[in-house]
């Protein structure tokens, strides 16, 4: 009798000692399958770059077959607990599980394109875009807390801090030849003023505490006028536009693609762009919170941010017919925007700072802001900001 019912006892613990492991494997490789093809399609056939290690598509599932082989080899089930200690150490450095995005009503490639949401779905993290006129609403609702990140010109982030937003510079952007083309002192065709200081006692139209401010200060100053010389109108660039088109407004500092349109129609004569102006340039600017409870998030966003634009100038045609797709552009007005747009990327370095530095004190100086600002108080450490700046950043 014992014999009997032994038998069928011991083929039992041999089928299983066969079936149950290999079962496992199953399991773990289909896992590790559907995990390997989110990680490809989420890249987008582009590098993984995972702390200091750069991954290609292929290696990524040869190394994702070799971590099978290692934990066949211990016969170890997966586990919820195991899955979320591995999705744990991908998130070391995420703390949010929402990026929310401030882009102007110019548009934003990065948006555009989606490249942010594709590297991040993978790491549980959802973005939320906001739309806002220009840099100084965009930077009131940071203020708020409605965004965490957004990208502004030289002059909203200093308005802001004066008025106690708890910001900090991110990364900046890189000066080139193209720099300023994009913004200019507009008039109608058929105006009288033939030169910035004929601005002498007119009115002139922009949107106060945007990088607009700063260019007609400089602008008047380089020919010895001063601020109380004109007569300002705080009106943001999309609502100004129509005004301006049917010669409503005498003179207009705007910038691209409001000025492209406008040169396009034939309805504008630019009496002196911002080409060689003294600025450091934009910045994307974040929440201070949210940039030291996230420094891994950030790193991804500036790599992504980093590569569309090195493909945005490889490739103008295909930025053209992308960008005026969704901003409903003509393409000769695209390719206008495109020709003197500037793309790259500056790390926040102690000389980026100084810069900054001086276009705030320039506006102390001149009663536009009602006390001097450490523009220091606004920054990361260098130790944090090593952590965020991928190495391809530029420090120049």
């Amino acid at each position: 009798m014992f014999t009997s019912k032994s038998q069928p006892h011991k083929i039992w613990r041999r089928l299983t000692s066969v079936l149950v492991p290999g079962l496992l494997t199953l399991g773990l490789v289909s896992y590790t399958a559907e995990a390997t093809k989110t990680t490809t399609q989420a890249v987008n056939k582009t590098l993984i770059t995972n702390g200091n290690t750069t991954i290609s598509n292929s290696n990524q599932a040869e190394l994702s077959e070799l971590q099978v082989s290692k934990l066949n080899a211990t016969l170890l089930p997966i586990s919820p607990s195991l899955v979320a200690q591995a999705s744990n150490k991908n998130r070391q450095g995420i703390k949010t599980n929402v990026l929310r995005m401030g882009y102007q009503q110019a548009g934003d490639l990065v948006r555009i394109t989606g490249v942010l949401e594709k590297r991040l779905e993978p790491l549980g993290v959802k973005v939320e875009w906001a739309q806002f006129a220009q840099g100084p609403q965009l930077m009131e609702a940071m203020n708020v807390g409605r965004i965490d990140l957004g990208s502004v010109g030289e002059t909203p982030p200093i308005f802001a801090q004066a008025a106690g937003a708890p910001i900090v510079y991110v990364v900046g952007s890189q000066r080139t030849a193209n720099s300023g083309k994009g913004s200019a002192i507009a008039v109608p065709p058929d105006s009288p003023i033939k030169s910035v200081r004929d601005l002498k006692g007119k009115t002139v139209v922009f949107q106060r505490g945007s990088a607009s401010h700063y260019f007609i200060l400089r602008a008047l100053e380089e020919v010895g006028l001063k601020p109380n010389d004109i007569k300002i109108q705080s009106i943001p660039n999309v609502e100004a536009s129509s005004a301006f088109l049917e010669g409503k407004i005498p003179v207009w500092v705007t910038g691209d693609p409001h000025l492209a349109r406008a040169e396009k129609l034939g309805k504008v004569r630019i009496i002196r762009n911002a080409q060689g102006l003294d600025t450091p340039g934009s910045y994307y600017v974040g929440l201070r919170k949210f940039a030291i409870d996230n420094p891994t998030l950030l790193r991804i966003v500036i790599e992504e941010i980093d590569k569309i634009q090195r493909w945005a100038q490889a490739n103008p045609k295909e930025t053209a017919k992308l960008v005026g797709q969704h901003q409903k552009l003509p393409p000769d007005v695209m390719d206008l925007v495109l020709s003197r747009r500037s793309y790259g990327l500056r790390a926040i370095t102690p000389e980026l700072i100084r810069e900054q530095q001086r276009i705030a004190d320039y506006f102390h100086k001149n009663g536009v802001i009602p006390k001097r600002i450490n523009i220091q108080e606004a920054t990361l450490t260098q130790q944090q900001y090593a952590t965020i700046t991928p190495p391809s950043i530029s420090r120049r």
